[in-house]
């Protein structure tokens, strides 16, 4: 069994998952005192050990019913009575070479076969060893290490999938022609050939399935916003691309007041947070004025713990409409707040904080569309910025810290570079992805949102004052 459960770990190292040698030991020493003969038991303790999140738990499912169920990978189990049980998983008659292919077909396409290294995993692969082509599938769903500076769109990942494409069918095609050809194996049985000839296509056909499933990850604690409430009928439901002069005076008015409001409320809340546990040493001392008796209750001073907040706010086209408003409350309520840095981007992120710090919310933004140094005729490159954003600002993210995303997720068809998202995700507190796009929008023209939310913690429409208000409020109390 600990050959079998070593072999699974390797597979699962190499789709990118993190199991350390203890959790592997822990693993082994759970199923010598559990129940492994019942694949419920056994396929859970497997899970609690290596899967480390909810988000990890699909990803896991999907490896273990190709190792264990589709490759039929053997495991010698304890029985109920003591003795030892070979379960070959779940399979019929057909299956009858638990190897993978018989001996001659084997060897007969690897001499003809194999031009690459990718023939070579595909072989592997069908031989009952998926290690090789998991890695070679992985490469290509993780869109960061195909990922080139030169050539930004996804191109380079179609072109790996269809290369695998392209080695699955010239197999299945030299399959067929070693078994129907005048080389063919010396057991001419069509009952056997006919049998070999299944076992290989569905050992390709699972290659081919394993290729085309997308391993997003299991976001099922996904936050999304309600309806909220609709505080200003008429000007809180127009979205601030669309607003006049008049009008945006009118919702900075708005704002003003919320921010007041929003100032109070959290000062009180944290005045009565910040009162701990009773401190014993100095309600006793204190009771001494009342003849021992603790009339005064003395309590510990507990630090406030405010939270970081980092904005990465996208600036081009009707975005930048949101996002003013959006830094405009964030800089006034820094009270609230242990610490607020933002940047701003297009194509490269820039750090605005110094102009917020140095001048009142307003004079910042228009420094911002004046003084920056931002190209505002590149294309709005998410992938990008998110990878740059990464290798330049990655320490300012921590368990403490909410990373606040602004923008429409539209990357013009550019590498979306989920993988780097999902970096970032595990670095902060929480990711917040504020779209000021309607959600019915989110899966339109180049649109990446819908591939983006899975690796945030909220994900909502944030395009007019009622949604700003509503967010706000939630972030602050």
């Amino acid at each position: 069994m600990e050959e079998i459960i070593l072999e699974f770990t390797a597979c699962c190292r190499t789709d990118g998952m993190r199991i350390s040698t203890a959790e592997v030991l822990d693993c082994l020493r759970q199923l010598e005192l559990a129940a492994p003969w019942n694949e419920s038991v056994f396929h859970t303790i497997l899970k609690a050990n290596f899967a480390k999140s909810r988000r990890e738990q699909a990803e896991f499912d999907r490896l273990y019913r190709l190792f264990f169920h589709e490759m039929k990978k053997g495991l010698t189990l304890p029985c109920q009575d003591g003795g030892m049980e070979r379960r070959d998983g779940e399979g019929g008659p057909d299956d009858s070479d638990p190897s993978g292919l018989s001996s001659e077909l084997a060897n007969h396409l690897e001499a003809a076969a194999l031009e690459n290294g990718l023939d070579q995993a595909l072989m592997d692969f069908m031989k009952g060893d998926p290690r090789a082509f998991i890695e070679a599938v992985h490469q290509i769903h993780d869109q960061e290490s195909r990922a080139s500076q030169a050539i930004k769109s996804n191109l380079g990942q179609l072109t790996g999938r269809l290369e695998i494409m392209l080695s699955i069918n010239k197999m299945r095609q030299r399959v067929v022609q070693f078994l129907g050809g005048l080389d063919g194996p010396v057991n001419g049985d069509p009952a056997y050939l006919s049998r070999l000839e299944a076992l290989a296509g569905r050992r390709l056909d699972r290659a081919m399935a394993f290729l085309n499933e997308d391993p997003r990850p299991d976001n099922a604690g996904l936050r999304k916003a309600g309806a909220g409430e609709k505080r200003y009928p008429s000007l809180g439901e127009v979205p601030f691309s669309n607003l006049t002069q008049d009008e945006m005076a009118r919702v900075q008015d708005v704002i003003d007041q919320w921010v007041k409001k929003l100032e109070e409320i959290s000062t009180l809340r944290f005045a009565a947070a910040k009162r701990g546990v009773v401190d014993v040493k100095k309600t006793i001392l204190r009771s001494g004025k009342y003849l021992g008796v603790p009339v005064e209750i003395v309590r510990k001073d507990r630090p406030l713990r405010k939270g970081k907040i980092v904005t990465l706010c996208d600036v081009s086209g009707s975005v930048w409409s949101t996002a003013r408003f959006m830094l405009n409350i964030l800089y006034s309520l820094q009270a609230c707040f242990a610490r607020v840095k933002s940047y701003i981007f297009i194509d490269s992120p820039l750090d605005v904080s110094g102009l917020f710090l140095a001048h009142d919310a307003n004079t910042a933004v228009k420094k911002i569309l004046k003084e920056t140094r931002l190209n505002y005729n590149a294309k709005t490159d998410y992938g990008l910025v998110f990878q740059e954003f990464r290798d330049r600002h990655l320490q300012e993210l921590d368990k403490k810290t909410t990373l606040i995303i602004m923008g429409d997720g539209r990357s013009n068809y550019l590498n979306p570079r989920e993988p780097v998202l999902e970096s970032l995700r595990e670095r902060c507190r929480r990711l917040i992805w504020l779209n000021p796009e309607q959600e019915r929008f989110w899966d339109s023209g180049d649109s990446e949102m819908l591939r983006y939310r899975n690796h945030c913690n909220e994900a909502r429409a944030c395009g007019n004052l009622n949604q700003l208000i509503d967010f706000i409020q939630d972030l602050v109390l």
